[in-house]
Parts: C-alpha cells; sequence; structure tokens
C-alpha cells in the first residue's frame, strides 16, 4: 500500500486578503489553443501581512500574479500542466462526492486512487485540483480555469453535510480510525480538501471555499474533541497529511484561536521531540507522512514565534538535505528513510518519491525566508531541475518515483486511471513555477532562479524582465523598466557549482562585485529605464559521491546531474505508462565503471548538441546528457569511479 501527502504554498509572510480576482496589470503568456484567456490582477494584500504573523521573513518572494514566465522549461511544464488540469471535467471530479452525499452523480468516477473503491478517494478531486487551480489563475491569469474552479467550490460546498462534513467517503471511515481498525488516512484526505479550498480564498479570492475550510475544522474539532491523549497519539500512527499546517494556515487568515490550538493538536510530538533535541531518528519512519509535519511546525513558529519550531525544522532540513538525500537532492527509498547517511544499498526502482522532492522544496522556501542565505537556494535549485522537471511527460503524466538503478527508466501515471499522491503533489508543483523566482526585502529585489521570465516589483515600481536559456546557455540578462531613475540594490544569487567564476556587467561594462559562491552578487547603483546586467554562470563538472560510499558518483555540470544514455532497448508503453516503478531485471545491471582522480578524466564535452556529454567506461564510450531530459530510455545515475594509478 502507497501513502504521501501534498500541499500548495501559501503565499508566505503576507496573506493575500479576500477579493476576487479582476482585470490585470502584467502581460500573460499566450493562451493554450482552444483556450480564452484574460488576464486577472492580484488579489489586494492587506498592508501588513494577515496581522496574526509572530515571525515576519527576511525576504519574501514576489507574488505569483506578479511573475511571468517566459518561454523556457518552466513555461512549457505551467503550460502542459494547464491543459490537463482543463481536460478534467467537474462532474467526473465530483462523482465520489456526490455519492457520499446522496446527490445525482451524471457522469462516471475516475479510477486509480479516485475509484469509488478506493479509500483515499477525494484526495485529489477535492483538493489537490483545486490547489492547482487556484495556484495556476495566481500564476498564468487563466480566467476560464478559475471560473471552472469556482463551480467545483459551490458543488462542493452542496455536497457538504450540515455539521460541515465534507468527504468523498463516509464518516465511517473515522470511527474505524477511533476504534483502531485498519483503515487508509481518512485525515490525510481531508487535509487536501481543506487545503484545496483554503488555497481557493486565499490565492483566487474564492469567500465560499473559506467558509466551506472552516466547516470541516469545525467538524475536526467535534470530532477529536472527546479523544484522550493517550488514544489520539495511538491514532497519529495513521498518516494524516499536513493537518496541522492547514489548520495553522487558517489561522492566519482568520485569527480564530481555536484554529491555532487545533493545529498544535496534530503536532507529533514522536516525531518533533527527537528532532528538538538534534537527534536523526528517522530511519524506518515513511518519508512523506513526515515531512508536511515539519512544514507544519515552520508554519507554527512564524505565528507563534516559539524557537523550538525552528529547530525542529532546521534541524531536520539540514539532516534530509545531506544524510539522506541523493544528488538529485531527492529523498527516501520504498518511501521510507534508511539510516543517516548510509545510501550505499539504497539504489533502487522506487527511490526518492516525488511528493518527497515537493514538500522539501516548500519547507526550504521558509527556512529561506526566515534567513535569507542563498544557500538554500543551492538546494531548491538541485531539486526543481532534476527531481521535478523531467518527471512530467508532455501530456500531462506524471511520476510518482524517479528511480537511481543503473539500467531503470522512468515511469508514468495515466491521465484517468491513478490520480496518485504525486499525480497530486506534480499538478500543484508545475502550477506554481513561478513562486520563488524573484523576493525581495524592504529595499532590494533578489533573483533567486535563472529562469526566463518577467516580475513586477509594485512596492517600487520597478519591472525586471530576464532572458536566458539556462541551463542551455550559461549567462542570463536582467533589464531593468523604471518610469524614473531610482536607486535600489538589486541581488543575485551565485551558486556553489559556480565558484568564484560568477561576473556581471552592467550596460557592457564589468562590475566589480563581491560574488564568492553561496553568497549574493550585490549591484547597488542609481537604475535608469533600460538598463540591462549581464551575468555570466559557468557550469563546470564536478561529481557529488552517495552517502556510504565514496566510489559511487554522480556526474554533474552547474546544478544538473548526468546520466548515461542506455538506449530503449526492450521497452514498451506497458512498461513505462500506470507504474509507480519501474519492474527491473534480477540481478540488476551494476554500475558503470570509469577511471580517473577528476571527472575530467572520464567525462568530456561532445558537440552533438548543448549539454551532451561522452564518457569513458571501462566497456567503451557512452553518451550522457541531463537526467531531466531523459524520456523512454534507460540510464544510469552513479559511476563507480576508481582512482587512476600512475
Amino acid at each position: 500500500m502507497k501513502h504521501p501527502p501534498h500541499l500548495p504554498n501559501l503565499a508566505r509572510r503576507r496573506f493575500l486578503s479576500r477579493s476576487v480576482l479582476s482585470a490585470a496589470a502584467l502581460a500573460v503568456p499566450p493562451s493554450l489553443a482552444g483556450f480564452a484567456q484574460t488576464p486577472v490582477d492580484d488579489i489586494p494584500r492587506s498592508p501588513n501581512g494577515s496581522g496574526f504573523e509572530s515571525v515576519n521573513w527576511k525576504l519574501a518572494p514576489l507574488p505569483m500574479t506578479d511573475v511571468r514566465l517566459r518561454p523556457g522549461p518552466l513555461l512549457n511544464a505551467l503550460e502542459i500542466n494547464r491543459h490537463y488540469l482543463h481536460s478534467l471535467p467537474n462532474d467526473r471530479l465530483l462523482f465520489n462526492f456526490r455519492v457520499q452525499a446522496g446527490l445525482p452523480a451524471p457522469d462516471k468516477p475516475y479510477g486509480g486512487w479516485e475509484d469509488p473503491k478506493c479509500e483515499l478517494r477525494g484526495h485529489f478531486t477535492g483538493g489537490h485540483y483545486l490547489s492547482a487551480c487556484a495556484l495556476t489563475c495566481a500564476s498564468s491569469g487563466d480566467a476560464d480555469l478559475l471560473a471552472k474552479a469556482n463551480a467545483l467550490v459551490a458543488a462542493l460546498a452542496q455536497c457538504q453535510t450540515a455539521d460541515g462534513y465534507l468527504s468523498a467517503f463516509p464518516q465511517e471511515f473515522f470511527e474505524r480510525l477511533k476504534n483502531g481498525q485498519k483503515v487508509w488516512a481518512p485525515f490525510y484526505t481531508l487535509h487536501k480538501i481543506m487545503a484545496g479550498h483554503l488555497d481557493m480564498f486565499v490565492h483566487a479570492g474564492n469567500e465560499q471555499a473559506l467558509g466551506t475550510a472552516e466547516k470541516m475544522a469545525a467538524w475536526v474539532a467535534a470530532y477529536l474533541q472527546p479523544i484522550g491523549q493517550e488514544q489520539w497519539t495511538h491514532m497519529q500512527k495513521v498518516e494524516f497529511g499536513g493537518m496541522n499546517e492547514v489548520l495553522y494556515n487558517l489561522y492566519a487568515v482568520t485569527g480564530k484561536g481555536e484554529y491555532l490550538a487545533l493545529g498544535r493538536r496534530f503536532d507529533d510530538q514522536s516525531l518533533f521531540t527527537p528532532l528538538a533535541a538534534h537527534q536523526d531518528e528517522l530511519a524506518g519512519l515513511h518519508a512523506n507522512t513526515n515531512i508536511p509535519k515539519v512544514i507544519g511546525a515552520a508554519r507554527a513558529y512564524e505565528l507563534t514565534g516559539e524557537p523550538r519550531y525552528r529547530e525542529i525544522a532546521e534541524y531536520f532540513w539540514s539532516q534530509v538535505t545531506t544524510a539522506h538525500a541523493y544528488a538529485t537532492g531527492g529523498t527516501s527509498n520504498g518511501e521510507h528513510w534508511q539510516a543517516p547517511g548510509k545510501l550505499a544499498d539504497q539504489l533502487g526502482p522506487d527511490d526518492e518519491e516525488c511528493c518527497c522532492s515537493y514538500n522539501m522544496m516548500k519547507l526550504t522556501r521558509h527556512l529561506h525566508g526566515w534567513s535569507g542565505d542563498p544557500r538554500f537556494f543551492d538546494y531548491y535549485e538541485r531539486v526543481l531541475f532534476n527531481a521535478r522537471l523531467g518527471t512530467q511527460d508532455s501530456e500531462g503524466r506524471l511520476m510518482y518515483f524517479l528511480s537511481l538503478a543503473p539500467g531503470l527508466w522512468k515511469t508514468f501515471g495515466t491521465l484517468e486511471d491513478s490520480f496518485w499522491c504525486c499525480t497530486g503533489t506534480g499538478v500543484e508543483e508545475y502550477s506554481k513555477t513561478t513562486d520563488s523566482i524573484y523576493w525581495h526585502d524592504d529595499h532590494g529585489l533578489f533573483v533567486n532562479l535563472f529562469v526566463a521570465s518577467e516580475a513586477n516589483w509594485k512596492d517600487r515600481g520597478v519591472r525586471l524582465v530576464q532572458e536566458t536559456s539556462f541551463p542551455e546557455e550559461q549567462q542570463t540578462a536582467l533589464t531593468v523598466h523604471v518610469n524614473s531613475r531610482q536607486r535600489f540594490p538589486l541581488y543575485v544569487r551565485v551558486p556553489y557549482w559556480a565558484g568564484r567564476g560568477v561576473t556581471a556587467s552592467v550596460n557592457g561594462k564589468p562590475v566589480s562585485a563581491h560574488a564568492a559562491s553561496g553568497s549574493y552578487l550585490h549591484i547597488d547603483r542609481e537604475w535608469a529605464d533600460g538598463d540591462q546586467v549581464q551575468v555570466q554562470l559557468p557550469m563546470h563538472l564536478h561529481t557529488e559521491p552517495l552517502p556510504g560510499d565514496a566510489t559511487l558518483q554522480a556526474a554533474m555540470v552547474g546544478p544538473l546531474v548526468l546520466a548515461a544514455r542506455l538506449g530503449s532497448d526492450g521497452l514498451t508503453p506497458d512498461m513505462i505508462y500506470g507504474h509507480y516503478g519501474p519492474h527491473p531485471p534480477s540481478p540488476a545491471p551494476s554500475a558503470l565503471e570509469v577511471s580517473g582522480n577528476e571527472i575530467s578524466g572520464w567525462l568530456a564535452s561532445s558537440s552533438s548538441a548543448p549539454l551532451a556529454f561522452e564518457a569513458a567506461t571501462a566497456s567503451g564510450k557512452i553518451p550522457v546528457a541531463p537526467l531531466n531530459s531523459f524520456f523512454n530510455e534507460r540510464y544510469a545515475v552513479y559511476w563507480k569511479v576508481s582512482p587512476r594509478t600512475a
């Protein structure tokens, strides 16, 4: 039985206040063929955030409504995903909810985890889908999708009972949970539905969705009220997703203290206590059951200021990213963690569940916001380019695991008969591709990702256009547009992989600026309209050993993990689609053997295409390319490297 969770991303530090989306200030990408698109404006915001935050972020991301993508891999992913969201009829999404509510269900149900016999039904259709629609509306201005999502919210409200219960399965599932009987994660699904409705309020201004979420919270409070702590501790062993986070977020937008108290009930002290004491007891735990709990801890820190919550989040992040992660930044094998620093025997078909990558990126945004440390975005970028891009096919199908054993291949769900947890987090991921490129403080603008895009820093009346084909080209160009000359600092992240090689010029003239890796290139000047900054981002070859075996190494160029191209012999569509992970041959092929004290001794650029390389292995030369470019072919990520003797 497979499990995991989700979550969108409530635009931190400043919560958007209630209002309806209207007309537009920013240009939006061209519509997909057949879809009318009306640009939409940002939702008006409270000038001081929600008013219930105890900790403000040092840096805040520009709202998604103020950022638009230009042609490139992220826009392509957004558009494929947008097309897929449009393709799912509301009546089919609503089928199980209407049956549960005793209402007519005019269409047929979906399959997979949304099948009427699956106990997790409703997690995607009533939750992830709404979150993805809300995020897509904010990041692309798709008014047709907004109307579709608003209609879905209204239909779900008709399915909600008088006491606030809303789900695609009966309340009897919660009785089984209370009685210690086997049941598949009813609070997990409830969390997704609540989060989807809250996202529709925060990102799409839908007040009815907020009302539905509050009624659901009231039902949860009534359900938990008679349950004692000992019984509840036992019940918490059943996955409950990010219930603490969504309740904390509900408190943040309403100021109602009962939601804060209810969120605390979902804090899992069996996880939090060792983390607060800086003890790594993650081995054997189901990874994505627990990452959302820590996101909830991060949110609790922001709302209460209690330092223990921050300790939990920061220590957890540090351990997962250093002792439990692969070169891609992804984590988990068979959905679980291993002993810290011991991944040598953890390469298989079920590596790095995609939900884990999604949620680790969410957690990373919190930690970066608190500190403003650009090194958090070294990790964020690594996961984005290696564990997220490349896990969506050209029609919007999504992956569950990213396999890392040599000779395996990528597998995808189907469009109508999967709806896994990772389908849900995937449609959310590709809906919010604008949410982390640009950040700001009260004085300056920060560029954290190298993505072709346009940003509108409304507080200062500044528009910034980024033109780049990164990572195919090792540079980016930033053009500043202002109505009148003004002074402010512009910060560009200097990634770890560029070393001290980052250089910049303004209007063709070199600038002298500190540019060590793990810092920001800082350009403070009076800007005139049309000023252009050129930043060179040299991408060097380097390796990353697998924790637990220094001779197993991944090859990288810049932030990209490279993989050996091993051909597609024997692969069929039936082997690629409809599977959580591939079914590998037994015994599995061993790692490719190379020899050299430096990566330059066995890997070199090829002239065949950008980002094409060739490896000299013990069995001959093999083509190599970025892992995120692989589809319908076998690959190998880790190489067996032996030092070359004199």
